[in-house]
């Protein structure tokens, strides 16, 4: 049996540079994502302010840079996790502005919530008119 690669791919310009990547593989379950809180402005660059302590975990698999003003990703904003039957869900960690996954709103105002996942869903990290733009992908 084959085993199926599950990706996060970019659909904006600004998606594609708040992950540093052209595609998130989800290698493991569940996936927490969220934004890099660790950010500063050094010689006009933005860069890691701060280095992780050796003995704590990290609380993100991945660490989105959101440069926005207002920002829409929150430091522990969702996760893609096994919905018990043989498929994929969101849930939102109780981010402040939600994530759109498809049609529907979840999550928001730090209430949380789950959503199923299918092939081709898009996410929208935050508000509806955020620009980090997700297509959910699972490749046989």
């Amino acid at each position: 049996m084959t085993q199926s690669r599950v990706t996060l791919q970019p659909m904006t310009p600004e998606a594609e540079q708040a992950a540093g990547a052209r595609s998130i593989p989800i290698n493991h379950l569940p996936f927490r994502i969220g934004r890099e809180a660790r950010l500063g402005i050094h010689k006009g660059n933005l860069e890691i302010m701060e280095r992780r302590k050796l003995d704590h975990s990290p609380n993100n698999d991945i660490y989105l840079v959101d440069s926005g003003k207002p920002l829409n990703i929150s430091r522990e904003h969702f996760l893609i996790d096994q919905d018990g039957n043989g498929g994929y869900k969101l849930v939102d960690r109780g981010s402040a502005c939600g994530t759109q996954v498809g049609n529907d709103s979840v999550g928001g105002r730090d209430q949380g919530g789950a959503c199923p996942l299918l092939p081709g869903t898009v996410i929208i990290v935050g508000i509806p008119n955020s620009p980090y733009i997700y297509k959910f992908t699972i490749e046989e």
